[in-house]
């Protein structure tokens, strides 16, 4: 091409891709180590959590105010709940929603590689071989969807954490264990929870304050920590892969129509190629059983405790009950990958579940709940109070011993 008089010929226009290592970068995309692409998942939930805008820092204040109001739910939980936690257990931080996605990320890893592990081919498996006449083409492109699957799962992780950073208040918006011992409070989604409902800040800060408190204080027992994983761990896991599902999905899509594509992989069965089985349905029905004797015994505590010390406190249940079950692609997509389910159905399992104990047994048949992971209700028992205090052997007896002890 002529030089033209004056102009650089290294900066004359080359086209929207032109200078750009096209192909060098799509090979790094494509050579991650591991079932999922973590860099590209942290680039997209960052994006998402914030919708691409700017995002101020939390305001020192304000850190200062939740530290006051976390100290003040920390007495009355272990009053309430007859577990002391010790010194050190728990401590809360104030995050922005990017670095709520950053961290939920790192901690939901291993369940996420455990799903990406179900999803691959067997060890040893090898292509079909293609009809006579086909092309080898075949065989490339199936090289290539292998090439794309740490790629895509980690398009589709960030994603979903990146759209649950927009609503989450806490870390147990999903009863999902967590290996690090910090509570965590999304600062400015609990501020616009609080705005929608007209609702003082404070008031708002602290409710949400006792209920992740007592989430973690349950949760971080060994016993029922152990019992989440192990029920998580082995329902991800269980999928078996479908190859042929993404292959028909994305069958006659134009890759430049963004709409199509988003129709095509938005789907979580879609785009992993995720069958569920009859063992996994069956771990599900145990980890709604759990969940609802959770949910069920968080709202009770929570119920007992908030009226001392905060304001409209039947508002504030009712609107946090709301905010639970009106979910988003985001949230639903996580329960169905990971067997949870959060919908006003379980939490009238959990409530009534709950009442049925007390009525039975006393406040205190409660705290057996978590004495060791078998403690937790069966599918069968969440609906019949009666038939998990006798296999627990509680009612009529009094509390286990050692339910306030410090751990």
């Amino acid at each position: 091409m002529p030089c033209v008089a004056g102009v650089d010929p290294s900066e004359e226009p080359q086209g929207p891709f032109g200078g750009m290592p096209l192909f060098g970068d799509l090979a790094r995309l494509l050579s991650t180590q591991g079932p999922v692409n973590w860099e590209i998942a942290r680039q997209m939930a960052r994006w998402l959590s914030t919708s691409g805008q700017p995002e101020s820092n939390v305001d020192p204040l304000v850190r200062v105010r939740y530290e006051e109001l976390y100290r003040i739910a920390e007495m009355h939980v272990a009053e309430a709940t007859g577990i002391q936690l010790t010194k050190g257990t728990a401590s809360l931080k104030v995050l922005t929603r990017s670095q709520w996605a950053a961290d939920t990320l790192s901690e939901w890893q291993p369940l996420l590689e455990e799903l990406a592990g179900s999803l691959a081919p067997s060890p040893g498996a090898s292509p079909p071989e293609p009809p006579e006449g086909v092309p080898s083409a075949e065989g490339l492109m199936e090289g290539l969807a292998q090439s794309l699957s740490p790629l895509l799962l980690g398009l589709q992780s960030g994603s979903m954490v990146g759209h649950l950073a927009q609503r989450a208040m806490g870390t147990y918006d999903l009863p999902v264990p967590r290996r690090g011992s910090e509570l965590v409070v999304v600062g400015a989604n609990v501020d616009a929870f609080a705005e929608e409902w007209s609702l003082e800040a404070d008031d708002a800060r602290l409710f949400v304050a006792l209920s992740e408190l007592t989430h973690h204080t349950v949760m971080s027992r060994p016993a029922v920590k152990a019992r989440f994983d192990e029920l998580l761990t082995t329902y991800v896991s269980g999928f078996e892969p479908d190859p042929s599902t993404l292959e028909d999905r994305l069958e006659g899509v134009d890759p430049s129509d963004m709409e199509g594509l988003q129709a095509a992989l938005g789907d979580p069965e879609a785009l992993l190629g995720a069958m569920q089985t009859p063992a996994q349905r069956e771990i599900a029905s145990r980890l709604a059983a759990a969940g609802a004797a959770l949910s069920g015994y968080v709202d009770h505590v929570t119920s007992k405790v908030a009226p001392r010390l905060v304001g409209n406190a039947g508002v504030l249940s009712e609107a946090l009950r709301r905010r639970r079950v009106a979910r988003g692609q985001g949230e639903r997509f996580v329960e169905r990958l990971f067997g949870m389910e959060v919908s006003q159905a379980q939490i009238d399992r959990g409530a009534a579940f709950v009442r049925g104990v007390i009525d039975r047994s006393g406040e205190d048949a409660l705290r057996g709940l978590w004495r060791a992971g078998s403690s937790l209700p069966t599918p069968a028992e969440i609906t019949a109070p009666g038939l998990w205090l006798e296999r627990t052997s509680y009612e009529g007896q009094d509390p286990p011993s050692g339910s306030g002890e410090e751990r």
